[in-house]
C-alpha cells in the first residue's frame, strides 16, 4: 500500500473513532429521531441531545393520554417543545400548548464507543401541579432542567418531559365522569415510553430511576405507589415532596370542579352534564377560571391549592399511605430542605422577610389555626404551645420568624417525608431507604441572613448549574453540586449513593426507623454530616398527640362546614369571585397529617 493509501486508511480510522461516539438517527416505536451531538471541550467526551420527542398523541381535554401514532421519515429532535397550557405568573393570560406531551434525552458518550446499558434518570418537575415544563425556567437559553451536567458527570442518561398541569391536568368530579389525574397519566405514559424505547439510546430499561422536586417529588412518590408502574421503576428520589404531603392529594375535587364549571357556564347539578360541557369548553378559559390567591386571604396558602392528584381507584387506588407495599422493591431516597416552608411562610406571614416588621403571637396563632383547622381549638392551642415553647428563653424576632418557617416546613414537607421514609422502610423487601436534609443556605440577596435553604434551592445543584454557569457561583457551590450529582447518580446506578461511577465525600448510611439516619448536605460534607433523629419530638407530636385529638366534626374524612361554635374552626370568608375559595367545607386536605402510624 502506498503512502497515500496509508494516509487515507489513517483518516478513515480516525473518522470511525470520532463517529463512533454519536448515535445519529435512532429508531423508536414512532419512527426515526435525530438529535444533536455536542462535543464537551477541545479534547472532551460527547453528549447526544434529543429534544421534543413525542411520547403520546396530542391529548384531548380532560381525557387520558393515548399512544402516539408515529411519523414518516426522520423526526428532527433539536428544540424543546412548548410547555403544557398553563396560566402565566400574573394569572391573567396563558402560555404553552395543548399539544405538549414531549420528552428530552441526554446521552453521554465517550471518545470512542457509543454508550450501552447506562442507568436512566427521569426528572419530574414541580410547580404545585399548576405550572412548569420539562426544560424548566430559562435565562438566555440557560435552562434549569438541562440534563447535560448530570448526564456527563454521572455517566447516566437523563430524561425530562412535560405533563399537563392546573385544571387541564387535575380537574376531577370525584367520579367516573371526570376521574382526574390526567397529569399523572401523562407521567406514567412517559415512564412507560422510556421503558420501551431507551435501549435504542444506550439506556438500561431495567434500571430506571425517577427523580423530582416539590410537586415533582410527590409525583415520583405517587408513581412508585401506583400498581400501574409495577416493574417499570427500580429506584426513586423525592426532593421536598412525597405522596403524604397535605398538598399532594385533593380530598374534595368536586368542590373545585364546580368552581370552574360555574366560571365557564357549565351545569353544576349533574356531573355527567358538567363533564360533557367542560370537555368542549375552550381550554384557555378552563385554565384561567382558577386563580391561586397570593395575598390578602383568610387562610394559609395550602388551602387554596385546588387542582391536585386524587384517589381515583385506578392509578391511585387507595389513600397513598395504604399503598407502600407497591414500593417494596423500589430503592427510595427522599429528603427536604431545612427551610422548605419559607416559600409558603413568605405568602402567609409576609413580615418574616421584612426587618422592620414584627411577627406577633397573634400572627402566629392565626397561622397555626389555619393549618390545624380540622382539629379546632384544641388542635390550634396544643400546636401553638409546642412551637412557642422556645420563645420563653428567646423571644427575639429572628426566633419568632424562624418558628413560622419551622411550622410550615414541618407540616408541608418534613413530617410527611419522615413518615414516607418510615413507611417505605417498614414495607421494603429488597429495597434500600436513604434520607437527607439539604442545608446549604439560600443565595437570595433579598432574604434575611437567618434564612437557610428555601424550597427549590436544591435544584440548581442537582442540575450542575455551578459548573454550567461558573461565573454565577462560588467554589463552595461547586463542592455542593459535585457531591449531590455523585450521590444522586450513584444511587441511580446501584441503589446505593456511595457506590458507582463517582467518588463521594463521606459514607451515607441507610435509614432505619431505629437510627433515623440522615445526611446533612452542606458545603462541608464529612463523617459528622451523618446525623440521626431529626426533630423527633415534633414528629412524635404530629403522629401521636395531634392525631389523637378529635376532629371538630366527629369524623376525619370530609368534615361538614364548621358550625361556628367556639371549638370549631372559623367560617370561610366569602372571598372575591376571582380568587380560589377558602377551605371547601373544611375539606380534610386542611389537616396537616394523614392519619398514620405511631413509632
Amino acid at each position: 500500500m502506498g503512502h497515500l493509501g496509508l494516509v487515507v486508511l489513517g483518516l478513515t480510522c480516525c473518522w470511525a473513532v470520532v463517529s463512533a461516539a454519536k448515535l445519529g438517527a435512532v429508531y423508536t416505536e414512532g419512527g426515526f429521531v435525530e438529535g444533536v451531538n455536542k462535543k464537551l471541550g477541545l479534547f472532551g467526551d460527547y453528549v447526544d441531545i434529543f429534544k421534543g420527542i413525542p411520547f403520546a398523541a396530542p391529548p384531548k381535554a380532560l381525557e387520558n393520554p393515548q399512544r402516539h401514532p408515529g411519523w414518516q421519515g426522520t423526526l428532527k429532535a433539536k428544540d424543546f417543545k412548548k410547555r403544557c397550557l398553563q396560566a402565566t405568573i400574573t394569572q391573567d393570560s396563558t402560555y404553552g400548548e395543548e399539544d405538549c406531551l414531549y420528552l428530552n434525552i441526554w446521552v453521554p458518550q465517550g471518545k470512542k464507543d457509543v454508550s450501552r446499558n447506562l442507568p436512566v434518570m427521569i426528572w419530574i418537575y414541580g410547580g404545585a401541579f399548576l405550572m412548569g415544563a420539562g426544560h424548566g425556567a430559562n435565562f438566555l437559553s440557560n435552562y434549569l432542567y438541562d440534563g447535560e451536567e448530570i448526564a456527563t458527570r454521572g455517566n447516566v442518561i437523563v430524561v425530562t418531559f412535560n405533563y399537563r398541569v392546573g385544571p387541564l391536568g387535575f380537574l376531577s368530579t370525584g367520579d367516573a365522569n371526570l376521574p382526574g389525574n390526567y397529569g399523572l397519566w401523562d407521567q406514567h405514559m412517559a415512564i412507560a415510553w422510556v421503558k420501551r424505547n431507551i435501549a435504542a439510546f444506550g439506556g438500561d430499561p431495567n434500571n430506571i430511576t425517577l427523580f423530582g422536586e416539590s410537586a415533582g417529588g410527590a409525583s415520583v412518590s405517587l408513581q412508585t405507589l401506583s400498581p400501574h408502574n409495577k416493574g417499570l421503576i427500580q429506584r426513586a428520589i423525592s426532593q421536598s415532596g412525597v405522596a403524604l404531603c397535605p398538598w399532594a392529594i385533593q380530598r374534595n375535587p368536586l368542590f373545585w370542579a364546580k368552581r370552574i364549571a360555574e366560571k365557564v357556564g357549565c351545569p353544576l347539578d349533574d356531573t355527567a352534564r358538567m363533564a360533557k360541557c367542560l370537555k368542549v369548553t375552550d381550554p384557555r378559559a378552563l385554565t384561567l377560571a382558577y386563580k391561586l390567591p397570593l395575598a390578602g386571604v383568610e387562610y394559609p396558602t395550602l388551602h387554596y391549592l385546588g387542582f391536585l392528584p386524587v384517589v381515583d381507584g385506578d392509578l391511585i387506588p387507595d389513600d397513598p399511605v395504604n399503598l407502600y407495599a407497591n414500593a417494596a422493591d423500589i430503592d427510595y431516597l427522599a429528603g427536604t430542605n431545612d427551610m422548605d416552608g419559607h416559600i409558603f411562610a413568605s405568602i402567609d406571614v409576609p413580615a418574616i422577610n421584612k426587618d422592620r416588621q414584627e411577627v406577633t403571637e397573634e400572627d402566629f396563632y392565626k397561622l397555626v389555626s389555619g393549618l390545624t383547622i380540622t382539629k379546632g381549638l384544641r388542635g390550634a392551642n396544643t400546636t401553638f404551645d409546642i412551637y412557642t415553647e422556645p420563645w420563653a428563653l428567646d423571644a427575639s424576632q429572628e426566633t419568632k420568624k424562624k418558628t413560622v418557617v419551622d411550622l410550615e416546613t414541618d407540616i408541608l414537607f418534613l413530617m410527611p417525608t419522615k413518615i414516607a421514609v418510615a413507611q417505605h422502610r417498614a414495607n421494603a423487601k429488597s429495597a434500600k431507604t436513604y434520607t437527607y436534609v439539604f442545608s446549604h443556605p439560600s443565595r437570595m440577596p433579598t432574604y434575611p441572613k437567618w434564612v437557610g435553604a428555601d424550597h427549590a434551592d436544591d435544584i440548581q445543584y442537582v442540575f450542575g448549574k455551578p459548573f454550567a454557569t461558573p461565573l454565577g457561583y462560588r467554589t463552595q457551590d461547586r463542592t455542593v453540586s459535585k457531591a449531590m450529582i455523585a450521590y444522586w447518580t450513584n444511587f441511580a446506578r446501584t441503589g446505593d449513593p456511595n457506590m458507582g461511577h463517582s467518588a463521594v465525600p463521606t459514607l451515607w448510611d441507610p435509614y432505619t426507623v431505629e437510627n433515623g439516619n440522615y445526611l446533612d448536605i452542606t458545603k462541608k460534607i464529612d463523617r459528622n454530616s451523618m446525623k440521626q433523629h431529626l426533630r423527633t419530638n415534633y414528629l412524635r407530636y404530629w403522629t401521636l398527640t395531634y392525631e389523637a385529638l378529635p376532629t371538630v366534626t366527629g369524623n376525619g374524612a370530609t368534615p361538614a362546614p364548621p358550625s361556628g361554635d367556639s371549638d370549631a374552626a372559623p367560617a370561610p370568608p366569602s372571598g372575591d369571585s376571582d380568587a380560589a375559595p377558602a377551605p371547601p367545607s373544611g375539606d380534610s386536605d386542611a389537616a396537616p397529617m394523614p392519619a398514620v402510624i405511631g413509632f
